[in-house]
């Protein structure tokens, strides 16, 4: 018992250590250095034709949608860039790369800090919020709805990730355009929020890719990774 208990504490460390470096993260930029008011237009008011045709939209995916996308929509709520793992391959994991882990997480955070003021300022409604109908099948949010943070993220990841392995460019960007759909699969966005979350994530990864301090830890996660995948 003694040692299963060890076991367990050991265990539990790990993933409580794991927890927080990720909450330790610190974001790259903020929306001090991308404020995206100043780049992506307003959304469409609430009461506006393009609003309800997109209403129709999200409707019609909930009633076309799969089991299977429904499960693939669940588990691309998730906002990290092991959900590449299918296009990278088996050894892409969180254990194996701890450095570029380190890296991502980064990342992931810049998004928050960059698009996270423009919801506020924008406070789009949800589709499930302006409309009964809407049954999402991830995760409800109450954030705004404009631009999609998530198809934020994973436009970000492809684009970086992709610059470490450009002989996967086409597959690491069809799988981030695959993440960002899946958040009008889950019933969450409106199809123009993923694209504003699109132009979102290109604008600030090109501004990342051109900053010192991100390419330096980008070399370091990028020489990781190539190493590990035996590139």
């Amino acid at each position: 018992m003694k040692r299963y208990a060890s076991l367990a504490a050991g265990l539990l460390l790990l993933v409580v250590g794991s927890a927080a470096r990720a909450e330790d993260a610190k974001p790259f930029i903020t929306n001090k250095d991308v404020d995206l008011t100043m780049i992506l237009p307003p959304p469409p008011a609430n009461d506006s034709a393009e609003t309800k045709a997109e209403l129709g939209e999200v409707l019609t995916m909930q009633v076309t949608r799969t089991p299977e996308m429904e499960a693939r929509a669940i588990a691309d709520a998730e906002e990290n860039v092991w959900r590449f793992a299918d296009v990278m391959g088996p050894d892409f994991n969180k254990d194996k790369l701890p450095k570029f882990s380190a890296f991502f997480d980064r990342v992931v955070e810049t998004e928050g800090a960059v698009v996270d003021p423009a919801k506020d300022v924008w406070k789009r409604p949800r589709p499930h919020q302006l409309s009964d109908l809407v049954k999402p099948v991830v995760k409800l949010s109450s954030s705004g709805s404009w631009p999609s943070g998530h198809a934020t993220v994973g436009t970000m990841m492809g684009i970086i990730l992709s610059d470490m392995v450009p002989e996967k460019r086409a597959q690491i960007m069809a799988r981030a355009a695959e993440f960002a759909h899946n958040r009008i699969v889950g019933g969450i966005h409106y199809p123009s929020d993923v694209e504003m979350g699109k132009i979102s994530g290109s604008v600030i990864a090109a501004v990342l890719l051109n900053r010192e301090d991100f390419k330096a830890e980008y070399e370091v996660a990028r020489a990781e990774l190539r190493s590990d995948l035996g590139m």
